[in-house]
């Protein structure tokens, strides 16, 4: 039998950990692409992303950061809108910041003044936008949240 000789096992396929101390180079939004907050994973390689201007669009994951960057819910990302489409609702996730970048881009005044950075993904701005992520919510009174 041959011996195997190729570098196999998932750890070898999803990449070296690098080190995150060092400073990364900040990317700035360019034109066709804007700042966004994830507001859930929906899996598959998808998110559901509320993007600066208002809009909530549904995000890809792209090949070169799947399995290597990982997404969560509250996370600041910088997307890509497709522009050959008539609709406005999906876009690509080409970038991930830290919170020290989403800081600092709020800083800048990249990001607007009452946006609300890792506080959860309930109320991400300050203005009163409900968003339904394509699911029904409930509000409960005051005597049925005392039967709960």
């Amino acid at each position: 039998m041959p011996k195997n000789k190729g570098k196999g096992g998932k750890n070898i396929k999803r990449g070296k950990k690098e080190a995150d101390d060092d400073k990364r180079e900040i990317i700035f939004k360019e034109d066709g692409q804007e700042y966004a907050i994830v507001l859930r994973m929906c899996g598959n390689g998808r998110c559901e992303a509320k993007c600066i201007d208002g809009i909530t669009r549904m995000c890809h994951i792209r090949g070169k950061m799947h399995k290597k960057v990982w997404i969560s819910a509250g996370d600041v990302i910088l997307v890509g809108l497709r522009m050959d489409m008539d609709n406005d609702t999906k876009a690509d996730i080409i970038h991930k910041y830290t919170p020290d970048e989403a800081r600092f881009l709020k800083s800048c005044d990249e990001l607007p003044r009452d946006l609300r950075l890792n506080e959860g993904v309930a109320d991400v701005f300050d203005v009163e936008d409900d968003v339904v992520c394509g699911q029904d919510y409930f509000e409960f009174g005051d005597d049925e949240i005392d039967r709960l």
